[in-house]
């Protein structure tokens, strides 16, 4: 599958073939939701943490005599049972949600959300992103350029920018622009793919696939 390649002027110098392992898998949508599972339940921290009845504060006075009252029997006003007690069995702060998933599937679940994007011509490559301005006003126009050549792109409402590693330029030009979220290679996963709608890639980024 080839998609289009453009500079920062917006004109399309060639096209580009995608590698066939990494875009052009089948659909698999249940590796995709456990790998969001995954993902999701490893960025989970533990912050919930209730007072058991030891931790209570109280007076640690009987309720009432043991016998003879008709009652069931209780030691302490902390108990559970009572309003104001103790929690019985409650989260304590030190929960572990963390989930594994095999490198090899990861690979592919990736790949699988990759691969929807080419079918669905929803991905474009920058030649280059070194020279582009580090200014709102630099990206606004950049991507009003591709924009009047990609229909697909006009009408997408959150677009991934996906470069080899992080670039200062890119992150100040595209950083304030509502919709844009920019990812680098070694950050890329199912679940921030999954929230967007449309991926630019810069060569750079499509080549280390091929490689």
């Amino acid at each position: 599958m080839k998609v289009p390649v453009y500079n920062l002027s917006g004109e399309q110098l060639d096209d580009l073939t995608l590698p066939v392992k990494v875009f052009a898998l089948p659909a698999n949508d249940k590796l995709v939701a456990l790998a969001v599972r995954v993902y999701l339940a490893n960025q989970r921290r533990s912050y919930a943490k209730t007072k058991g009845r030891g931790e209570v504060a109280g007076t640690t006075k009987k309720m009432w005599s043991q016998k003879g009252t008709g009652r069931a029997r209780h030691g302490s006003a902390k108990a559970p049972i009572f309003v104001g007690g103790g929690v019985a069995h409650g989260p304590i702060g030190k929960e572990n949600h963390k989930l594994s998933l095999p490198k090899k599937l990861k690979k592919l679940a990736l790949f699988s959300v990759l691969s929807r994007f080419a079918a669905n011509h929803a991905i474009i490559v920058v030649d280059q992103f070194k020279n582009l301005a580090p200014k709102t006003k630099a990206a606004w126009h950049f991507i009003d350029l591709l924009e009047k050549q990609n229909p697909e792109l006009a009408k997408s409402r959150k677009i991934g920018v996906v470069t080899l590693n992080s670039l200062s330029n890119v992150k100040r030009s595209f950083g304030n622009i509502p919709g844009f979220s920019l990812l680098s290679l070694q950050s890329l996963n199912p679940y921030s793919l999954s929230n967007q709608n449309f991926l630019i890639f810069s060569r750079q980024a499509i080549s280390a696939f091929k490689e």
